[in-house]
């Protein structure tokens, strides 16, 4: 059956955004592939710039630097034609369990979330849940105002990179 048809499994995993207090977004959804191969999408950046940036955004992740590990740290540079200088996002893992979870840090602005992703398998299909806690309930409303609405379609385009490899 063609990816994303009416009925087919992508159809059916639709990501859940749900505020869950003044400082905290979760964002889940299932994807049709074992923990394994959705932690590697994760965590290798070859895989990882293939589905982070939405489509729509019109942005392109000209750098994306990742050492997934405990103490580890990130740094990802993205590009929009709207802007004359590129815009740089970086931060720690703090927590780093193969297959299981991920916890890193935004400290690209004192405002940063904590963010923690958990991978959890059953079946032969991984529910991922996309935690991030906010220093305040203004960092959360900015976030929600801009990359945190982009959420869903970068989920649908990981689900898209999956299906291409479990």
């Amino acid at each position: 059956m063609p990816e994303g048809k009416e009925g087919s499994p992508a159809a059916m995993n639709r990501t859940a955004v749900e505020r869950k207090s003044d400082r905290e977004l979760v964002v889940t959804r299932t994807f049709d592939a074992p923990a394994y191969i959705v932690f590697e999408a994760w965590s290798k950046p070859e895989l990882f710039k293939r589905w982070w940036v939405p489509k729509s955004a019109g942005m392109s992740l000209v750098s994306c630097d990742m050492e997934v590990r405990t103490g580890g740290g990130y740094r990802f540079v993205f590009r929009h034609p709207a802007f004359d200088q590129p815009m740089a996002f970086f931060g720690t893992y703090k927590e780093v369990t193969p297959h299981k979870r991920i916890v890193w840090t935004n400290e690209e602005s004192d405002q940063g979330a904590v963010t923690t992703v958990t991978f959890e398998e059953n079946a032969g299909k991984t529910l991922v849940t996309f935690h991030e806690l906010y220093p305040t309930t203004a960092a959360l409303e900015e976030a929600l105002a801009g990359s945190a609405e982009g959420l869903p379609e970068q989920f649908a385009q990981l689900d898209e990179l999956l299906a291409g490899r479990s």
